[in-house]
């Protein structure tokens, strides 16, 4: 095996190994590697990358999971906040959650609004500009 792809090798194994290891003499020992040689490798750029594009993907993975729970979430909430049998205290936070969250969506929404006009008015300066030269900078 030569030396380059062994380097890989040995980077695909670490990366993996600490998203299952909470330190890196543990994710070390998994990967089959020492623990001084991790560290050698947790400090290349090459690491840094794959390590960070490899967390990327756990943590799109996880936000998937909760926007698929997210339906049941919200059923469990408004049951709650009906159920005249669930204790007063239950029903208030329910109540409580269903309005911030509301809220925050509101707030959100008028964001993304927001920003798509800005990127409509600087891609229209953009074309008006390219269009006439003595409005360039």
């Amino acid at each position: 095996m030569s030396r380059v792809s062994k380097k890989v090798q040995q980077i695909e194994q670490l990366v993996l190994a600490l998203l299952q290891h909470p330190t890196l003499e543990k994710a070390a020992a998994a990967a089959g590697i020492s623990s001084s040689t991790a560290w050698r490798i947790s400090k290349t750029p090459e690491f840094r990358e794959a390590f960070a594009e490899a967390r990327r993907k756990t943590f799109d993975q996880s936000i998937s999971r909760l926007q698929f729970g997210s339906s049941a979430a919200v059923n469990t909430i408004l049951r709650v906040m009906g159920d005249s049998r669930a204790p007063a205290g239950s029903r208030l936070r329910a109540a409580d959650s269903v309005l911030n969250h509301a809220a925050r969506a509101i707030q959100l929404q008028d964001l993304a609004a927001r920003i798509e006009q800005l990127e409509r008015v600087i891609m229209a300066e953009k074309g008006a500009s390219h269009a006439d030269p003595e409005k360039q900078d």
